[in-house]
């Protein structure tokens, strides 16, 4: 056993003598998420203490679980959960099928020339700041803005988007959709690059038509790319990130753009409370890995169920 062990090092550490070039060149991005993904990591203690700038992380008292029953008592904690979940599933839900249809349909065009100009429409509002962003939505979206103008012009009343709580998960998902969508559609015509012309070929003599190509050749091909996409996308389904939302937050919508990034970008950053600040994020990535690790064990549960 030992013997076989030391083969195994040796046949090892002749892969990497002779592939180092390999190594060093992952080497700056392993080193860049050490320094900036694990190290940071010590700065978590401050959760579980009464967090004093002056007297520094060691110096401060340990108040164990303190913070995280403070944040779970508060009148916020369903409200704050609740938007945070109901902007990040339906976002998931609505959006994550959009880059896939786009994909799909982009193959489907022959003309190279407009295939490229359609995506070349699609792509640029991934390149906008999440600012301009913002600033476009209330633009559009203000009361005397284009889209209200053309509501009016329908015969319907305007709508206060911006103020109306209701309306603040519609626009953010909408937005978001709008500006990722096309730009995430590549990783699946990159898949779909690869299927063989002998098998629509032999799809289309069988008599398939466009719908059934797609549901038989090309869904086949992307699949894995489809179930690795959804797994990375439900562990991060807590993470939203904290601009956006804080840039279209009014006053009058708060009831339901208050979410748990903007709530600890608040408590944090403007009012300085950094040990319960960081008991919330902790707090939300533990339940980011909850759901990783569910979504992960649902999907494996489903491919051996299908006898994949």
């Amino acid at each position: 056993m030992t013997l076989n062990k030391g083969k195994t090092n040796v046949k090892k550490l002749k892969y990497i003598r002779e592939n180092y070039q390999l190594y060093l060149f992952i080497l700056p991005a392993v080193v860049l998420t050490i320094i900036f993904k694990y190290i940071p990591m010590y700065g978590t203690i401050i959760a579980f203490k009464d967090f004093n700038p002056l007297k520094g992380i060691m110096g401060s008292p340990w108040i164990g679980m303190a913070n995280f029953q403070k944040f779970m008592s508060t009148p916020d904690f369903m409200n704050l959960l609740v938007n945070t979940l109901k902007v990040s599933v339906y976002g998931l839900l609505i959006g994550f099928p959009v880059p896939i249809i786009l994909a799909l349909m982009l193959n489907r065009v022959k003309s190279v020339g407009l295939k490229k100009k359609i995506q070349l429409i699609i792509y640029a509002p991934n390149f906008i700041s999440v600012v301009v962003i913002a600033g476009m939505i209330f633009i559009f979206l203000s009361p005397v803005g284009p889209i209200n103008k053309i509501i009016t012009m329908l015969g319907f009343k305007s709508i206060d988007f911006m103020s109306e709580p209701g309306w603040f998960r519609p626009v953010y998902i909408i937005s978001g959709i709008w500006q990722t969508a096309g730009w995430s559609s590549i990783v699946y015509l990159a898949s779909l690059s690869n299927v063989g012309q002998d098998l629509l070929d032999a799809a289309v003599i069988d008599g398939a038509n466009i719908f059934q190509q797609i549901r038989h050749v090309d869904l086949p091909a992307i699949k894995p790319i489809v179930v690795i996409q959804f797994i990375l996308a439900a562990g991060s389904i807590m993470s939203i990130g904290f601009e956006k939302a804080f840039l279209m937050q009014t006053s009058m919508n708060i009831t339901t753009s208050e979410i748990l990034p903007t709530y600890v970008y608040k408590i944090g950053l403007q009012m300085g409370d950094y040990g319960y600040s960081t008991a919330i994020g902790l707090f939300n990535s533990v339940i980011n890995v909850i759901l990783l690790i569910a979504v992960d064990q649902i999907v494996k549960k489903l491919n051996e169920g299908q006898g994949l």
